[in-house]
């Protein structure tokens, strides 16, 4: 056929066009996936009757592009959804992208830097039409980067938390909230960005060790005077305290006196706080209020001032000599004039410490005193909190929950205002007489003279949080609110389980009268590389997804990530695992073709077992374990053991032992033929459809020309496989055909083990008398000469080698195949290698003084090694005896 047919189903049932030699993914994924969006595969219909089965895409950034860790969580969602779509739920994936608040006016102010201009040059008003104008031109390349990967997303539903819909929702619930008292307006300590210029979450600073300084400097003088220590020196200008300890006796002479603060000519107080630990450094610690959150603590309770000592550049304010210096510079300048003054006591540097930065820039942030909006979150975790505690929500592996508890458990206020122009703008006014009036969205705001709109925007993650319901029409009571929410699952990476997982915990309980947003939470780990480094453009390991997809297919790079997928653990990937999961697509394309060229086909029942040989009842009864294991694994999120198992099935058992033991059989003819195509067509009809969820390109291609149906992503899913004549509880099964097939499998192995030995080549053939009268095994000698290269005795043949196997015996005749003399001395080498290692491992084992010391690890090992060489001293052995007298 024509490589168009490749993507083409096939007209009939009875039709099965011979498939193209290679299988060319680059020919096939495009044209398949939009036949699926043409044909609304992925659509989801409020007014079904089906059950709802629900997920969200966590909604990645306008400005990004896939990565690894997207295609890595896309390719879990996609898997569960498409599975979910074939039992029969009405499946809803829902799709859309995060606005970035931060991250987008970053890129658009880029832009405009490179045109000489800034923000504050266009307005704030034509500056957001800039970004709107940047997202439709260039914004959401991911979109279609998702299409490559093969995400079964509904394109008709696809949102932005900027759109209309959800921007009404932002202000609904804000209001709600406000009016509630849960949202409050107040002066506290944030983490403060001098690059973005805005505040941000406690949860968006990353600590590193970075190398800095830690100075000691003498506070007073004489009795009068007290050693402090500290990293950031420029905040000194901002003291308005020295602390200690209540019971510190060393300092108990100055509490409640006065001492002076060096370079400015002011004297502060001393006081004593419970916070000060009095074991570390000196005991006493400076109290910045304006500039530390410890520290601004302590100056509520001392009733202390507040001195901010630094704009929003990180450039210092305070009058003197250092006022109009960046902090760092500040730093440097304050150290050298204390150091005149003879007042540094004590300089460590370089001194590794923990520093927050900026998540977004990774500029080093800066605690600030500052007007905020804040969330009180209290009420709110404890409602979450309590729904996994109560089993509402679940949260998988269940050992993440402690991390969960961890932190609702322990929640701060959170700030919510950002000193952005692009985001939710907050909808409160402040009018003339300092009136603060907070607008829904169907109220007009209070207009005249005086009257103007709060100027900051809400951080990103406050309407991410609302995802879940925002995006099925809430605040309406939509028919799509009513048939898909609560979502039935959530896919996310445990790293964003206190960004994400918790805000919509929050948000969606406290909306939605009580009901969480999801039933259960399934937590996956970080994409790593191949050594299990994190991948980082900075490392140098950082991979381009699509750059292995047209390398070697979609299909290739999803197997390779589900097969790497343990719950909420960490996935280390390696290009040559994605070369050998191409090679895996590779050899089910040659498989199914090779099954088409031999008529397998799916047409009519089954045979009665009767009918069936050993062979087939073997590979019946394997298949329908793998998919009550497949089954069980997609319940428990089990990706890698469920991909694992497939891989092994397909490739080991299906086309490495049914499709060869079956080839003798086809060569024959006859009824035995005609059923055992008919079981290899409900094999990899079976078979192809397990593994679509994972792989389903080349599963849609393969299926459709085997079964001439319409597509595999509207295919039932598989359940067990009934044999005429031969029903069971969960479908066929026959212990006996696996046992007998394990059998032949097991003497093909020892025999193949054994040619390998010898140094015989794969396809040299070699004369053998198979013993197997009386046994299992005698219906399968041809298959089993024909997979083992061996030809009939013949006139003259000598066993010169003979294998006792499995209550059978192998007589081979290596005359002339070996040099029998130089293969005995190269076993009887390897014998006595063993034979010392055994020698050295019993003699350890045997040693009370080294079991009593040795870790357990260690001992293991010992008795691993001990128990190989026992093994290559049997085998070795067998094979010296099996050899012929020289």
């Amino acid at each position: 056929m024509t490589e168009n047919t490749q993507q083409s189903p096939a007209s009939g049932p009875n039709s099965h066009p011979e498939l193209p030699t290679q299988y060319t993914p680059a020919d096939v994924e495009g044209q398949l996936y939009e036949r699926w969006v043409e044909r609304g595969y992925f659509e989801a219909d409020a007014d079904s009757a089906k059950e709802p089965f629900t997920v969200v895409i966590p909604p990645p950034n306008v400005t990004g592009s896939l990565h690894l860790g997207h295609a890595f969580e896309h390719t879990l969602i996609d898997a569960v959804t498409r599975r979910k779509r074939m039992q029969g739920h009405e499946t809803l994936w829902q799709p859309g992208m995060d606005h970035a608040g931060i991250a987008t006016q970053n890129v658009v102010e880029r832009e405009l830097a490179k045109e000489g201009k800034s923000r504050h040059d266009l307005g704030r008003e034509a500056f957001v039409e800039r970004v709107w104008q940047w997202k439709d031109e260039s914004g959401g390349q991911i979109s279609g980067q998702m299409r490559r990967l093969g995400d079964g997303v509904a394109w008709s539903r696809e949102r932005f938390t900027m759109d209309e819909g959800l921007s009404k929702a932002v202000q609904t619930i804000f209001k709600k909230l406000y009016d509630d008292e849960l949202i409050y307006r107040a002066e506290r300590i944030i983490n403060w960005c001098p690059r973005c210029l805005t505040a941000i979450s406690d949860i968006e600073v990353e600590y590193q060790d970075d190398d800095g300084e830690l100075v000691s400097i003498r506070y007073g003088d004489g009795e009068a005077s007290i050693v402090v220590a500290t990293t950031r020196a420029e905040t000194m200008l901002g003291d308005t305290a020295v602390a200690v300890h209540p019971d510190d006796e060393r300092y108990r002479h100055l509490v409640g006196t006065e001492i002076e603060l060096p370079l400015t000519g002011r004297r502060i107080p001393v006081v004593a706080d419970p916070h000060v630990d009095p074991e570390f450094g000196t005991g006493a610690v400076k109290v910045t209020p304006a500039h530390d959150p410890n520290d601004f603590e302590i100056g509520r309770r001392h009733d202390l001032p507040n001195l901010t000592v630094m704009d929003d550049h990180a450039v210092i304010t305070a009058h003197g000599p250092f006022q109009g210096l960046d902090r760092l510079e500040a730093r440097s300048a304050i150290v050298g004039a204390l150091r005149a003054e003879g007042r540094i006591v004590a300089e460590k540097r370089p001194y590794t410490h923990s520093v927050g930065h900026c998540s977004r820039c990774k500029t080093t942030i800066e605690p600030r005193l500052s007007m905020q909006w804040w969330v009180r979150t209290g009420p709110l975790a404890k409602a979450a909190a309590d729904a996994v505690r109560d089993g509402r929500v679940n949260i998988h592996p269940e050992d993440m929950s402690k991390r969960y508890f961890d932190w609702v458990d322990n929640i701060h206020d959170w700030c919510i205002s950002r000193q952005l122009w692009w985001g939710h703008r907050i909808p409160v006014w402040y009018g003339p007489d300092g009136e603060m009036v907070c607008v829904g969205p169907d109220e007009e705001p209070p207009s005249g003279e005086g009257w103007h709109q709060e100027t900051d925007v809400l951080d990103t993650w406050f309407s991410s949080g609302l995802w879940p319901f925002s995006t099925l029409g809430w605040p309406e009571r939509t028919e799509s609110l009513a048939k898909f929410y609560p979502n039935s699952i959530l896919v996310t990476g445990y790293d964003i389980l206190f960004f994400w997982v918790v805000r919509m915990m929050m948000f969606g309980l406290y909306a939605m009268d009580g009901t969480p947003p999801f039933h259960t939470v399934v937590l996956h780990g970080m994409v790593r590389d191949q050594f299990g480094k994190k991948m980082s453009k900075s490392f140098g390991n950082a991979v381009n997804p699509l750059d292995w997809m047209d390398k070697y297919g979609s299909d290739a790079v999803r197997f390779t990530l589900a097969r790497g997928a343990n719950p909420g653990v960490d996935v280390p990937i390696g290009e040559d695992w994605v070369q050998g999961s191409r090679n895996f697509a590779n050899k089910i394309w040659n498989a199914t073709r090779f099954a088409l060229m031999n008529g397998a086909t799916v047409d009519g029942e089954l045979p009665p077992a009767a009918e069936l040989s050993a062979t087939d009842r073997w590979i019946l009864s394997r298949l329908n374990a793998v998919v009550a294991e497949v089954d069980a694994y997609y319940e428990d999120y089990q990706f890698a053991k469920l991909s694992d198992t497939l891989f092994h099935f397909a490739w080991d058992e299906v086309f490495d032992w049914y499709v060869e033991l079956s080839k003798t059989t086809f060569a024959k003819g006859g009824a035995a033929a005609d059923a055992s195509r008919r079981v290899l067509g409900e094999v990899l009809d079976t078979t192809l459809r397990l593994l679509h969820p994972v792989v389903p390109f080349v599963t849609e291609a393969l299926w459709t020309s085997l079964t001439g149906k319409e597509s595999v992503v509207v295919a039932e899913w598989p359940t067990a496989v009934s044999v005429p004549g031969a029903d069971t509880p969960g479908g066929f099964r026959d212990a006996a055909a696996e046992q007998e097939i394990g059998t032949v499998q097991q003497v093909v192995t020892e025999v193949r083990r054994f040619r390998s030995d010898q140094g015989l080549q794969p396809g040299q053939k070699v004369p053998a008398r198979l013993g197997l009268d009386g046994t299992a095994l005698a219906p399968h000698e041809d298959a089993m000469r024909a997979l083992l290269r061996l030809t009939p005795p013949g006139d003259g043949f000598t066993a010169t080698a003979s294998l006792p196997v499995a209550g059978a015996t192998v007589a081979l005749d290596l005359s002339g195949a070996i040099d029998v003399a130089a293969e005995r001395k190269r076993l009887a080498k390897d014998l006595a290698a063993a034979e010392k290692d055994l020698a050295q491992t019993t003699a350890k084992l045997g040693n009370d003084a080294f079991l009593g010391k040795a870790p357990d690890h260690v001992i293991e090992k010992i008795r691993a090694r001990k128990a190989a060489a026992e093994a290559d001293i049997a085998r070795i052995t067998a094979q010296l005896a099996a050899l012929p007298e020289s």
